[in-house]
């Protein structure tokens, strides 16, 4: 190989390669925040601040893999300080995921008020969350976000006129909001199912996986839907399904 070969396929890999390599940290202290905090519902019995800085490693470990293709693309454009800007580019993405953590809070809040006195009102929640999931996953809008996040060429077109210091923490935050709004239905399902639950965690990563980089997409997406409305009738019959909603002892221990 020669070494402008070399150097092409070393500019292509590199990135992918680096971000890879962040999620794959990311999973790692997301077990150990795990191995420490052991299986919690709701807001896991942190503040804000300490769930939202959760949240993020989780979105992290989640998220950044489906992204690898779109930042080795637009690294391809970057001339110079090549690791600041793609370091702001994973910022600005990363920002779009922390303001969602903030919704998501209310979300486990409510998740903790109904476990612990209404379990009627924990399920009726477990089955609002599946639904919407449901629901969105069907609807022309998510099929939208999804055609976005998946042509990481398109996005660099779009982008080639954005200027100044800024940009590069601007193309991230543009990015990650389209795959938020793409994918905000799949990690809602964390409420219903334990925000700290890895099995969960590790399916979903595999379906944004799946959604973004797989031959069927749309076909994926309406499967995951139907499943989910599915779940959500499940739930109404046997509230249990979903775990995240109910309170454990050691979980009741850690909040008391």
């Amino acid at each position: 190989m020669s070494a402008s070969a070399a150097t092409g396929l070393r500019i292509r890999v590199a990135p992918a390669a680096l971000v890879l390599l962040a999620a794959g940290v990311a999973w790692l202290g997301v077990a150990a925040v795990e191995r420490h905090m052991g299986p919690m519902p709701g807001t896991m019995g942190v503040g804000l601040g300490s769930f939202v800085a959760i949240w993020t490693l989780m979105m992290a470990a989640m998220m950044l893999p489906s992204v690898s293709p779109f930042v080795s693309i637009y690294s391809r454009t970057i001339r110079g300080r090549r690791a600041a800007r793609l370091g702001s580019l994973l910022a600005g993405y990363l920002v779009a995921w922390i303001v969602a953590g903030i919704p998501a809070y209310g979300l486990g809040w409510l998740a903790d008020r109904a476990i612990a006195g209404h379990p009627a009102a924990a399920a009726g929640l477990a089955v609002v969350v599946l639904a919407a999931c449901g629901i969105y996953q069907l609807t022309p809008l998510k099929e939208r976000c999804l055609a976005r996040c998946r042509s990481p060429l398109g996005f660099v077109f779009r982008f080639a006129s954005f200027r100044g210091a800024t940009r590069d923490l601007q193309v991230g935050l543009y990015h990650g909001g389209y795959c938020l709004a793409c994918c905000w239905s799949l990690m809602v399902l964390l409420v219903a199912f334990g925000f700290m639950n890895l099995i969960a965690m590790l399916v979903l990563t595999a379906v944004v996986l799946a959604e973004k980089l797989g031959p069927w997409p749309r076909g994926l997406s309406q499967v995951v839907g139907v499943v989910a409305l599915g779940l959500a009738v499940a739930v109404l019959v046997d509230p249990s399904l979903a775990s995240g909603l109910h309170q454990t002892s050691s979980s009741m221990n850690s909040m008391s």
